[in-house]
């Protein structure tokens, strides 16, 4: 298990656009002129100041999450050899966030290429389709994906050393 101290920042914060960030912005901002400007002068009675406040804070939060979610779809889907298309559209038809969730409930796993023969692999994989290139270590008994570094395997206690894994493997867990 990795010491907490030495997690980095988490790589998905990096997966939102600038326009995306941009977009959200701009909403929360529309929003708030909305709740503060326009909407009073439609009002005859005002409601409680901390409900104002409440109101116009939450609906501009959500509207900027909201388009935050759109934009990391947008740079995910095509990862995971989705349509990012299709489902920024869903996204924006379904209501309430409904599309966003349809996403991460649905989504691939990542894609990636074979070093060896430069076919699309899942990152679930542990050997090529095409090649039978060794991707990740697994264990030679109940073939579960093992670290580099294990000497025996956590699912079945099978001994690592006696199986025959490539020498690249070996020297990374070195």
């Amino acid at each position: 298990m990795r010491d907490p101290q030495s997690i980095a920042v988490n790589e998905d914060a990096r997966m939102i656009p600038a326009w995306s960030i941009v977009t959200a912005i701009s909403a929360f901002v529309l929003v708030e002129y909305y709740f503060w400007l326009v909407l009073p002068r439609q009002q005859h009675h005002q409601p409680p100041l901390g409900f104002h406040i409440y109101f116009s804070i939450s609906g501009g939060v959500l509207i900027a999450l909201y388009f935050l979610m759109v934009g990391y779809v947008s740079k995910d889907a095509p990862r995971r050899a989705m349509s990012s298309r299709f489902w920024i559209m869903i996204c924006f038809v379904m209501p309430g966030g409904i599309g966003a969730v349809l996403y991460f409930l649905l989504r691939q796993p990542e894609v990636s290429r074979c070093p060896a023969c430069s076919t699309h692999v899942q990152s679930d994989f542990h050997f090529c389709p095409q090649c039978n290139y060794q991707l990740t270590a697994n264990c030679g008994n109940c073939y579960r994906t093992v670290r580099i570094t294990d000497q025996f395997c956590t699912r079945c206690g099978h001994e690592l050393s006696r199986d025959h894994m490539p020498a690249r493997l070996r020297v990374l867990g070195e």
